[in-house]
């Protein structure tokens, strides 16, 4: 997926709509466009909500899933390390 960057918000309301369709028109375009590459923030403890499939980079010190630093993905009740 782009990155979505949003415009800035017209102060006068009348102009709120026309704002909203081209911001909505934005991110899905951002939503729809493949992106070449994929950087996961590493993460010092684990994140508040996740499930099956789950993909994350951890620090390994902070939090240690397993085995140290590196990408870990939830399947079948744990993390797994990935690498």
């Amino acid at each position: 997926m782009a990155r979505y960057t949003p415009g800035v918000m017209p102060t006068n309301p009348a102009d709120w709509p026309e704002y909203f369709r081209v911001e909505h028109a934005k991110i899905a375009q951002a939503m729809e466009t493949p992106s070449e590459r994929f950087t996961w923030e590493t993460l010092y403890a684990p994140p508040n909500k996740y499930g099956e499939g789950t993909t994350v980079k951890a620090d390994g010190t902070t939090w240690n899933p397993g085995s140290g630093a590196g990408t870990y993905q939830y399947r079948g009740g744990a993390w797994r390390f990935l690498g």
